[in-house]
């Protein structure tokens, strides 16, 4: 099926005396010299972010991790108190804190090995 743009786009340029194989050369040639100038791209020898990485890893891993954890507790004690229990109310705590203390290492090791 051919599309509509692409149909008035070609007659366009065979208006304007440009021939398919002139158009077809073109696209050619472009697409060599875009092939001929790319550089190589190593994506394990980027170091943009890695003093973030390690500044927000050590945060999670340290007492941020631990005060999100807490606070996380803190709320589903709250939630308790109230009188609406909920297993989500302790499960989110636990998982909280389980992804604040081991998640980190996990994701770390596995981002670096696809890399």
């Amino acid at each position: 099926m051919r599309s509509i743009e692409g149909d008035s786009y070609m007659k366009t340029l065979l208006n304007r005396g440009v021939s398919r194989e002139a158009t077809a050369a073109a696209v050619i040639g472009l697409a060599a010299a875009a092939v001929a100038f790319a550089g190589p791209a190593f994506a394990g020898a980027d170091t943009t972010f890695d003093t973030a990485l390690t500044q927000f890893t050590g945060f999670l891993e340290g007492s941020g991790g631990k005060i999100i954890t807490v606070l996380s507790l803190a709320g589903g004690i709250v939630g308790l108190a109230s009188g609406r229990f909920s297993l989500g109310q302790v499960a989110i705590p636990v998982g909280v804190g389980v992804g604040a203390g081991t998640g980190i290492p996990i994701v770390t090791s596995t981002v670096t090995a696809t890399i």
